[in-house]
């Protein structure tokens, strides 16, 4: 009888040698100047360049960090066999996080744990973390790939994504500075992004019994597995040339990621004690999918609004004088924003955000 193999047990070492073979390129492509070469080392190398710092005007950087996965919208690349999209949606979940304080993405670092070997299936993901990391001006610098027959169901996978970012101290966005009259602008979402999936597969597979293929006149003709697998918007790059633009004195003073408890929730986080934000209904767009899938599942409006985004994935608190510049550099960026509330007196009882 012969003995047991790290084959037999469900890891190939020869597949998992040809994926990760695939990755570099990958990689490369995302990669500036400040990553230093640490070819088969035991960690990746990121060059600060104080000096250099220093001498372009930095005083005191901040480090930022930021982790997050996709959830359970994998089920769904999975179900699809589309596997791309949800490389964006981590780098997103991660780099829109990041972006909160102000800072700029520098690096980002992925795990991805898979059921069995498959270099297609890894290098569909990692195409689309490199995307992200391209559109989102962040190096892929590493990462760990784990392969764990005994965790996963032959086919599924798990991911999750790491970002290290950069802030001057004294330009760190943390809602602080929110005041009496600053308005609050909503940035569009493209839908769900990557959080409240586990309610969005019971309302449209299991209540309204779609399957990933078929067509939805609703939403354009695109299939189910189209329409709910895209993916999370990224606003690196819109938001750091608006924050980029106003040197002297920063009119944004909170920035709200809007990911699963929706707008209250989220925008609550970052208002101090002494305001209110008063948010409005009516004054964003609400994307067709939402109402589909309530439709579908059949789910109160009150819930809706406390698991998804509701159309606004990202939202800035900013100084009234500055709201329209700010909306238009947006919509220089193609990203549509709205003034979605105002920011009144409130005292340490009152809820930070409430609706008109």
């Amino acid at each position: 009888m012969s003995g047991a193999t790290y084959s037999s047990s469900g890891v190939n070492l020869e597949l998992y040698a040809e994926g990760m073979a695939r990755l570099p390129a990958h990689m490369r492509r995302t990669q500036c100047p400040r990553v230093m070469s640490a070819a088969g080392g035991f960690a990746a190398l990121f060059q600060m360049d104080l000096p250099g710092l220093f001498r372009r005007g930095w005083e005191d950087p901040v480090l930022v960090s930021c982790t997050d996965g996709v959830g359970t919208k994998l089920k769904i690349a999975v179900q699809t066999g589309i596997h791309h999209t949800v490389g964006i949606d981590l780098v997103a979940m991660s780099v829109n996080d990041c972006l909160c304080t102000g800072a700029e993405p520098l690096f980002f670092l992925d795990y991805v744990a898979l059921s069995h070997d498959d270099p297609d299936l890894l290098e569909q993901i990692v195409r689309g973390i490199a995307d992200a990391c391209v559109e989102s001006d962040c190096a892929l610098v590493g990462g760990e790939t784990a392969i764990l027959p005994d965790m996963y169901t032959r086919g599924e996978y798990d991911l999750a994504g790491f970002v290290v970012g950069m802030v001057e101290r004294k330009r760190l966005v943390d809602g602080k500075q929110i005041q009496s009259g600053d308005v609050a602008i909503g940035l569009a979402s493209t839908g769900f992004h990557s959080n409240g999936y586990s309610l969005v597969r019971k309302a449209v597979f299991e209540i309204g019994k779609l399957a990933s293929t078929d067509t939805v006149a609703e939403l354009g003709g695109m299939t189910v597995g189209e329409a709910l697998l895209t993916p999370t918007r990224l606003y690196a790059k819109p938001l750091r040339s608006i924050l980029r633009h106003y040197r002297v004195k920063q009119p944004v003073h909170g920035i709200a990621h809007i990911t699963g408890g929706g707008l209250e929730e989220n925008l609550g986080r970052i208002v101090p004690e002494t305001v209110q934000v008063v948010l409005e209904r009516g004054t964003w767009r609400v994307p067709a999918v939402f109402p589909w899938v309530q439709r579908l599942g059949q789910v109160a409006d009150a819930e809706m609004a406390r698991v998804f985004n509701m159309g606004v994935g990202m939202v800035l608190v900013v100084s009234q004088h500055f709201a329209d510049s700010v909306i238009s550099q947006l919509a220089d960026s193609q990203i549509d924003a709205w003034k979605i509330g105002t920011v009144r007196g409130a005292t340490p009882a009152d809820p930070r955000v409430v609706f008109g």
